[in-house]
């Protein structure tokens, strides 16, 4: 606000003086001018009264001649100064206006609304640093969970997008240059319900800026950054960045757990929310693969490839001279020529690995193969959102889109982080386990998607239980019964039962809960809401874990105790 003062002042200073010289030079002269008054006397206006009449006379309202008709003197004096204040108003109007559409004073009051509208935020929020296809698919993950965001976005066609949107919940919005210190403070870094940074711009650079200076400033705060360069993620690392994700490294880690566990890939992706439908992928476990592409995408897939010995890998690459000679067979060329796959033996693959950073070449390559083996196990890759229609045409068995893929892993480390536990404590389980997990998931959400939460026993967001734990025993299938009918019980499963530094794996229903515990929980949409009106509400836990209904009010509690008194009577 101050700044934008400055900058009003600044540029007002000359207009102002001009029109505070005009009028001083009018309203002195007015009292000067000779005159009559109504009965022929001489009569000169006072300072007061010509200062009445100019400021009337300057705004073109005209009163009249007061108190007394003017001579010709004064009124030769009005003439010239209606000239000079029309003049001196004409001026200033227009460098008011230009003023207006100054770039400078316009981004200085968005900026300073944008600050006031973080100051007002009295909950967790994340700083949203880049609202490009990564950072729009994380904003609308995370508002359908009602968690609030403050987005950083350099291009302004990406805000105008932002504004577009028609989220539950008002996300502050600047456009300006992230890797600035003094914009993340804007975006509420210094703010003490900011609960962390992400950074998703188009910029290895500017996300290693961000990170070093949130960690500079906030040291304690999480980082989250987006980077697909090696010596990037180094100097983030060296500075403490809390999650570096690389997506090529995440896919390529995925597409290897398909072939080595694909019951873990299923299971990782039903529960963080990446597919609906979770079906299992089959992916060939042998034979020959071609790898379009030897970028830092193809190079991710291919050194998690190579682990596998029963997979012979072609590489097909167009410019070796920059991406560098793979150690595999490799052919020359773009691979949406169909003499190009034929060198690849396309024919004989089991698999194919569309991954240049064109989208028409990968949807080309993918036709053209198709037609040379139709057979073959398609995984394409996806680098604009925008063209999520033509790909779900083209039916690949996975489509691998690098921002969807971050928002994802972003929003179950901000949402859901004991999930990334689980999953690290399932991959030592082995595939069996795994399987009969996923039967059991199956069996008990009637194969409907399921919903991810957690919770941590405390007085904030558990009070009723918290209270509770304090004098009684209460276990997990307390919890997991219905609040509406004990009797019936909650489609919910707990996953992970996790106690200081004691991790309990599908913990039993007997388990019985302490005070600070965290449980994973996995159950059918709209569950979560049932059971957090447990954690909250005393009386309902009552119920649930006595079977007795408490009246709410206190004179019907009185009631029922002066009725059970009376009952006791007779028999004492």
């Amino acid at each position: 606000m101050n700044a934008i003062i400055c900058l009003i002042m600044r540029r007002m200073r000359i207009p102002l003086l001009v029109l505070l010289m005009v009028y001083t030079i009018a309203i002195v002269g007015m009292t000067f001018m000779p005159g009559v008054d109504s009965q022929g006397n001489p009569w000169r206006m006072n300072f007061f009264e010509a200062h009445y009449f100019v400021s009337y006379m300057g705004t073109t309202i005209g009163f009249g001649e007061l108190p007394y008709p003017f001579s010709n003197t004064q009124r030769m004096w009005v003439i010239l100064s209606m000239y000079m204040t029309v003049v001196a108003w004409i001026y200033a109007i227009g460098v008011l206006l230009a003023l207006v559409q100054d770039e400078a004073l316009r981004r200085a009051i968005v900026e300073s609304r944008f600050t006031r509208a973080v100051s007002n935020i009295h909950e967790p929020f994340y700083l949203i640093c880049g609202y490009g296809d990564t950072g729009r698919a994380l904003v609308s993950a995370l508002e359908k969970r009602l968690m609030r965001t403050v987005v950083i976005e350099m291009k302004p066609e990406r805000i105008d997008v932002l504004i577009l949107e028609n989220y539950p919940v008002y996300v502050p919005k600047l456009g300006a240059d992230a890797s600035q210190p003094n914009h993340l403070v804007e975006g509420g870094l210094k703010n003490p319900h900011c609960a962390g940074v992400v950074a998703v711009t188009d910029d290895n650079l500017v996300n290693l800026h961000i990170a070093i200076s949130t960690k500079l400033l906030r040291p304690e705060l999480t980082v989250i950054a987006r980077v697909d360069s090696h010596d990037v993620a180094a100097n983030m690392d060296s500075f403490g960045t809390d999650f570096i994700i690389n997506p090529f490294v995440i896919f390529a880690s995925k597409l290897h757990t398909a072939l080595h566990s694909p019951e873990l890939l299923l299971l990782r992706d039903c529960l963080s929310g990446y597919k609906t439908s979770c079906q299992p992928l089959n992916p060939p476990q042998s034979g020959l693969w071609v790898l379009c592409g030897y970028g830092r995408f193809g190079k991710a897939v291919y050194e998690r490839l190579k682990e596998k010995k029963e997979l012979r890998l072609v590489v097909i690459e167009a410019v070796l001279e920059k991406t560098g000679f793979p150690p595999a067979p490799y052919v020359a060329g773009r691979g949406t020529e169909a003499d190009t796959l034929q060198q690849a033996h396309i024919e004989d693959a089991v698999g194919l690995i569309a991954g240049t950073d064109d989208d028409v070449n990968n949807l080309s390559i993918v036709m053209t193969a198709r037609e040379l083996n139709p057979n073959l196990f398609v995984v394409i890759r996806q680098n604009r959102a925008d063209n999520k229609i033509i790909f779900e045409a083209a039916k690949a068995d996975i489509t691998m889109q690098p921002s969807q893929i971050i928002a994802n892993h972003i929003r179950v480390l901000l949402t859901t982080p004991k999930l990334v536990d689980f999953l690290r404590l399932t991959k030592l389980r082995g595939n069996k386990w795994t399987r009969q997990l996923v039967t059991r998931l199956k069996t008990a959400l009637n194969s409907t998607p399921p919903s991810i939460w957690q919770m941590t026993i405390d007085k904030d967001s558990t009070p009723a239980l918290w209270e509770a734990l304090k004098d009684k025993l209460i276990n997990l299938k307390c919890l997991q019964m219905d609040p509406r009918d004990r009797r019936k019980k909650l489609a919910c499963i707990p996953l992970l039962l996790i106690r200081g530094e004691e991790e309990i794996q599908l913990p039993e229903e007997t388990e019985c809960l302490r005070q600070g515990d965290q449980v994973l929980w996995c159950g059918k949409h709209g569950v979560a809401s049932w059971m957090e009106w447990t954690l909250r509400d005393p009386l309902v836990l009552t119920y649930l874990s006595t079977g007795h209904i408490l009246p709410r009010s206190y004179v019907w509690r009185w009631l029922q105790n002066k009725n059970m008194t009376v009952t006791r009577l007779p028999n004492s």
